[in-house]
């Protein structure tokens, strides 16, 4: 009986310490939570150095993170939140709700230079359109897919990530010509998906040629699941890059424990996690440090990218020809 009561009283106070740790929470995108995303093993790295709680809450897909922090404001349980990129950057610096992170990020092997004061990235990649190996006749940019009958899933602008780094691309490869581009992609077209994973689970079940993913994508076939018939089309226009960042909200009740773990994010526990469960590029990692596999990747000839504040301005006029082309 006394060793019962002692236990349960080791219980309580085991209980008690759970209770008073700090909490951080970490607004993000589904695939990131996933039990085979990046997620748990972070979670598991961090709690193990932080002496807190580390939550992290799935909300949709990338640009569906922007549209919740707006509608929960000031008001929001969110300390950081990991998934934006820099088509949506100006856009959440405008809200007013991020703070500057104070850190010196240091290590960045990114393909171009970093000075942003409130965001930080943690990866990088390259979007493009996956398809098997032995599809005949792959397009080789967008005017030859839009001529093809080649069937293509993307996502919608409005709430992933991806969707807006396709409005992104077209626009930088075409600028004026990008509505042509659209009305001659429009019956190519199967569908349009919320977010990434829906989509790619619809080209992985054969319900299109193609799906709007990243030159990274193949990689997760070719290393996790030992399959080389998957790469990715290289568009001779260029790719457009994505870089992936995290920020602090400036009403979090943790800053101290949010900055830590902003700095953690550019650390070897965090980066090298990523190359293969988020199956992007880290964004602190030297290339002689990624898993073989990597160097297999498409490379493009062209890096297409958008200043967050260009990016911001072309959004909705991108979105608006968009939104025309798909209705005819």
């Amino acid at each position: 009986m006394r060793h019962t009561i002692i236990a349960a009283g080791l219980s309580v106070f085991a209980g008690a310490a759970l209770a008073q740790s700090p909490v951080l929470t970490v607004y993000t995108y589904d695939s990131f939570v996933a039990d085979w995303g990046p997620g748990p093993a972070i979670e598991q790295a961090f709690e193990a150095q932080c002496a807190c709680d580390l939550q992290f809450v799935g909300a949709g897909d990338g640009a569906a993170l922007l549209a919740r922090i707006r509608l929960e404001g000031a008001r929001t349980d969110a300390d950081i939140v990991l998934g934006l990129d820099t088509n949506l950057t100006a856009a959440a610096v405008e809200t007013g709700l991020f703070a500057p992170h104070g850190i010196v990020a240091q290590g960045l092997t990114l393909p171009v230079a970093w000075d942003d004061e409130t965001f930080l990235p943690y990866d990088w990649g390259y979007f493009a359109f996956v398809h098997d190996v032995d599809l005949e006749d792959a397009p080789a940019n967008f005017e030859a897919l839009a001529a093809s009958d080649v069937s293509i899933v993307i996502q919608d602008p409005r709430s992933s990530t991806p969707g807006l780094g396709l409005l992104m691309w077209v626009e930088a490869a075409y600028g004026d010509r990008a509505a042509e581009i659209w009305e001659g992609l429009a019956d190519n077209i199967v569908t349009v998906t919320p977010g990434w994973s829906e989509a790619y689970g619809l080209f992985l079940e054969g319900e299109a040629d193609m799906v709007l993913s990243y030159t990274t994508s193949p990689a997760y076939h070719l290393i996790a699941e030992e399959d080389a018939s998957k790469t990715a089309a290289a568009f001779s226009e260029g790719h457009y890059l994505q870089v992936e960042v995290a920020g602090m909200l400036a009403g979090t009740d943790q800053p101290a424990l949010a900055r830590a773990f902003l700095e953690f994010m550019l650390s070897p526990a965090f980066q090298e996690v990523i190359p293969t469960t988020n199956w992007m590029y880290p964004a602190a990692l030297p290339a002689d440090a990624l898993p073989d596999g990597f160097e297999t990747l498409v490379q493009p000839s062209q890096a297409l990218l958008l200043s967050p504040e260009a990016a911001a301005a072309a959004r909705n006029p991108a979105l608006e020809t968009w939104q025309r082309a798909l209705s005819r």
